[in-house]
């Protein structure tokens, strides 16, 4: 490994609700014990992550075109802007970070404007349904592409 890799993991809104929101579709876990995981992951790797949830999506996009020079990867969950966000979808195109998308349940499972994700076909991957380890896959296999093309 020729350098350390920096990750950013984007949340979107309503995802600071976890725990308390509909835990029979998102499960139990807050954010914070999201974030915790994902920490422990990210040590386990070898990398670094930063973390940042916004229920605003200027937000989100300024943290995206941030990430130019600074970050090697990015993993999001941008919840419900994942099916009506143009905007996020440009600026991860715009800046052209290796991105994985990542969702707690398994969008192809719920309701039909779910299925549909704005993110998908600029992103390396997707990851769905897998709870919480849903992050940790993701960040696995950001991770993992990122090193393959380093070398």
């Amino acid at each position: 490994m020729s350098t350390n890799l920096s990750i950013l993991v984007l949340h979107g809104p309503n995802l600071n609700l976890l725990g308390m929101r509909e835990p029979d579709i998102y499960g139990s876990l807050t954010l914070e014990d999201i974030n915790d995981l994902l920490r422990n992951e990210a040590e386990n790797l070898g990398v670094s992550v930063s973390t940042l949830q916004s229920n605003h999506e200027g937000i989100l996009i300024d943290s995206i075109h941030n990430a130019l020079g600074t970050y090697q990867g990015i993993l999001i969950n941008a919840g419900a802007y994942t099916h009506t966000s143009i905007a996020i979808r440009d600026a991860l195109s715009g800046i052209k970070v290796p991105t994985v998308e990542v969702h707690l349940s398994n969008i192809y499972r719920r309701d039909d404007f779910r299925h549909n994700s704005y993110i998908a076909p600029i992103a390396i991957g997707q990851i769905s349904g897998f709870g919480a380890q849903s992050y940790c896959l993701g960040l696995k296999a950001l991770v993992n592409y990122l090193r393959s093309i380093e070398s």
